[in-house]
């Protein structure tokens, strides 16, 4: 099966390594959100891309979800001493990744050639793609103004009130080489447990994306990142409130309807079921709540069952 996946930050790396674990990963593809990307400390950082990476090669900080296991942090320390910015929290072999991406984007690569090469220097075997080749950043208009989205989630730590989301050069962004052309090859598609605004939402967002997405929709399944109103990991939950939409399986079904047949929902959400099905699509019930490699594997599988019989 030719499975292509849409994938922001830790949630989604999390289905991904169970994927990759319960099927041939080189029939994967991984369509990841750039929208996260920031240029800090001269360097080119895709936080997004990386976390898919390191995951999938077996390298992640497992108490984190992002970085590099047993990273250590003396240029961050060092910097310190300069007054530089350090709340980004960025390890020595990380800085090796940016500083790799940012020769080759200066030297003209465009950054799925960037990401290709770094995903083969780590040994992952399925695809890895951005969603654009051009940069777009997400944009949280707040009660404290506007913000990076990286100042809010990681500097402000969510704090701040959003009112707005807006992704800045979106208008002249196109799909990077082989984002169209694997969503109309999959056999099927899969919408990972991410943030439906922030992670989905930028490369939904990139023109054409959606249009191919709703001409496949029949062979997509999307994972509920919400389980009983709360987010599992990040802020989900509380920025759909703070834009007055609901935080619960049923909000993020409205999101998705007409872009998905199937819709995975946790047990712990079950009564929404009837409601949401309602809206066209079919719903399964199963716990997605991943702690455990058997937690991954065991929800990979389902959705390659729910897939195939798309």
């Amino acid at each position: 099966m030719r499975l292509v996946a849409l994938a922001g930050g830790v949630g989604a790396s999390k289905l991904l390594l169970g994927l990759c674990r319960v099927m041939a990963p080189g029939d994967l593809t991984v369509i990841v959100n750039t929208g996260d990307d920031i240029e800090l400390h001269g360097l080119e950082i895709s936080p997004d891309l990386d976390i898919v990476t390191y995951t999938l090669a077996g390298a992640v900080n497992p108490e984190t979800g992002w970085g590099i296991r047993d990273d250590t942090f003396c240029l961050l320390r060092a910097l310190e001493r300069y007054g530089g910015e350090t709340w980004f929290h960025l390890g020595d072999a990380d800085l090796a990744t940016h500083v790799h991406r940012t020769a080759l984007l200066r030297s003209g690569k465009p950054l799925s050639q960037a990401a290709d090469s770094i995903r083969r220097a780590w040994g992952v075997e399925a695809r890895i793609l951005p969603m654009t080749d051009q940069p777009v950043r997400t944009t949280i208009v707040s009660d404290r103004g506007i913000l990076h989205f990286q100042e809010y989630l990681v500097k402000l730590r969510a704090e701040p009130v959003v009112k707005e989301i807006a992704f800045e050069g979106i208008g002249e962004a196109r799909p990077a080489p082989g984002v169209l052309e694997s969503l109309a090859e999959a056999d099927a598609i899969v919408i990972c447990p991410s943030n439906p605004l922030i992670s989905s939402g930028p490369i939904l967002a990139v023109p054409g994306v959606r249009q191919a997405l709703e001409a496949r929709a029949a062979k997509v399944v999307a994972v509920c990142p919400i389980v009983g109103g709360r987010s599992l990991k990040g802020p989900s939950d509380r920025m759909l409130t703070q834009l007055g939409m609901e935080a619960s399986a049923r909000g993020v079904a409205r999101l998705y309807a007409g872009l998905v047949a199937t819709f995975v929902i946790d047990a712990e959400d079950e009564g929404q079921k009837p409601e949401i099905e309602r809206w066209g699509m079919k719903v399964e019930v199963t716990s997605t709540v991943m702690r455990t490699l058997e937690d991954k594997e065991r929800l990979a599988r389902q959705i390659l069952e729910w897939a195939a019989a798309l």
